[in-house]
């Protein structure tokens, strides 16, 4: 069984709906087990719907549905981590 871990610490000043909402989302999408901790969501699973690539695309669709695709993206971690991360804007 491979564990994912999603760091979801910047994705936190969202709102913690948002974060039960992406939790459920993932749980039905990769019928796989979810924990949600403080800082991270926790996927436990086996197949390639858990897979890393897959759990990325799912998080940028997420993203995306949410209108948060401006302000956040998705990039790997250490190995079996994702992370989403505040986009860095430029101040002119």
């Amino acid at each position: 069984m491979t564990e994912t871990r999603i760091n979801i610490s910047e994705l936190k000043s969202e709102g913690s709906d948002l974060i039960k909402e992406l939790a459920e989302i993932l749980e039905e999408k990769t019928k796989a087990e979810v924990e949600t901790t403080t800082d991270a969501i926790i996927v436990k699973g086996e197949g390639k719907n858990v897979s890393k690539k897959n759990l990325r695309v799912l998080l940028r669709k997420f993203l995306h549905k949410k209108e948060l695709k401006d302000n956040y993206r998705v990039i790997g971690g250490k190995e079996n981590t994702l992370m989403v991360k505040e986009k860095k804007t430029a101040e002119e």
